[in-house]
């Protein structure tokens, strides 16, 4: 009963997905998007007090909640939109050809009379005139190219985890969409300066720095797409 059992678990740890079941979504209470928006930065004393009394009191006040105020990200637990167009294509063909041809001969006709001593004792047909007569020819070609096209366009909302101290934000987002019994996921990560933030609260995924995007899932579909495990232990230890 416990061999069965072992089994069964062994069985079952093969596979990503849960038997029976949607695959579940990632916990939030511990991500970083939520540690930020939970413990956001302190306010800055000197902003406030560069905008003094009279700024405080005037109609058209750059306050971020005033008609006209600046609501961009920029602070510790905000949010904005990461536009990502990404449409790359790369072609690279090599060719390469080589050839060589070479030929060699050594012979002793005159040397003190040994030759016209040794070549009688020699086999019929053979004389010490041609020692060594060596020929080479070799050739090489080669043909590579590598063809990639990609195209992704995506939207999705990420939250600002730090401001460093030259000003630069940091932010991090993570989408989750189920459907049926798979999950796409789609996280970014990276780095975007305030003034690349447009207007309406958007960063193009091109202006962001040390830039990681994932897109990829995980279900049904996807454990049906991935070789199992033993197949991939015997790819990697199988020398033929």
């Amino acid at each position: 009963m416990r061999i069965y059992l072992g089994l069964l678990i062994f069985l079952t740890g093969c596979s990503t997905t849960p038997i029976g079941r949607a695959p579940d979504f990632t916990p939030q209470e511990r991500t970083a998007e939520r540690e930020a928006m939970f413990n956001p930065s302190m306010p800055d004393p000197v902003a406030s007090t560069r905008l003094g009394p009279t700024s405080q009191a005037s109609l058209w006040s750059r306050d971020r909640g005033s008609l006209l105020g600046d609501r961009r990200a920029m602070q510790r637990g905000d949010i904005l939109t990461v536009v990502i167009e990404i449409d790359d294509s790369a072609e690279i063909s090599n060719s390469s050809a080589r050839s060589r041809s070479a030929s060699q001969q050594a012979g002793i006709p005159q040397l003190a009379g040994i030759p016209q001593r040794i070549d009688p004792q020699l086999p019929e047909g053979a004389s010490s005139a041609a020692l060594v007569d060596l020929s080479s020819d070799s050739s090489a070609s080669g043909d590579g190219s590598v063809r990639r096209n990609e195209k992704l366009t995506l939207r999705v909302a990420v939250t600002i985890t730090d401001v460093l101290p030259n000003g630069i934000l940091a932010i991090t987002g993570q989408q989750e969409v189920r459907v049926n019994y798979e999950l796409r996921e789609l996280i970014v990560t990276g780095y975007v300066r305030p003034e690349d933030i447009t207007r309406q609260n958007e960063v193009t995924y091109d202006k962001i720095a040390s830039a990681r995007i994932s897109y990829g899932g995980r279900g049904q579909i996807t454990d049906m797409q991935q070789p199992r495990y033993g197949h991939q232990l015997l790819e990697n230890v199988l020398p033929f």
